[in-house]
């Protein structure tokens, strides 16, 4: 259940980029696409990375737990993933952008896909 526990800070993250799209949309009147308004794009792009990598994430994540990887390491890695989203949210609705923030963000992110991904599969050859 350690992974449950790294659900509320992601979901409140997924939230809050949720709501900077809506909050974006209902001001510039625009109910679909960006209408060419770069804020509105930059909340739409941001939410949608999260929406592209986390669920991977996140069910590597499980597969990891699963397959019994180590507590330690699977809070370092729930815990990355999370600083790795946050930063990553910060640094693209900036403008300008926080380059930094956001390479760190996608930088994290693909750490924790590939750290889950050899947990996961270490898992699966120790318990088969």
């Amino acid at each position: 259940m350690i992974i449950a526990f790294w659900t509320l800070p992601v979901a409140l993250i997924f939230l809050w980029l949720s709501l900077r799209v809506i909050r974006h949309r209902r001001a510039e009147r625009i109910p679909l696409g960006s209408g060419g308004n770069a804020a509105l794009e930059r909340a739409v792009r941001a939410h949608a990375n999260f929406a592209e990598f986390v669920p991977f994430a996140v069910l590597l994540l499980i597969l990891a737990e699963w397959g019994g990887a180590w507590p330690w390491l699977l809070h370092a890695i729930g815990a990355l993933l999370v600083a790795a989203r946050l930063s990553h949210g910060i640094g693209i609705v900036q403008e300008p952008e926080d380059f930094r923030l956001r390479v760190f963000g996608m930088m994290g992110t693909f750490g924790v896909i590939a750290f889950a991904a050899l947990a996961a599969f270490w898992g699966a050859l120790i318990r088969p």
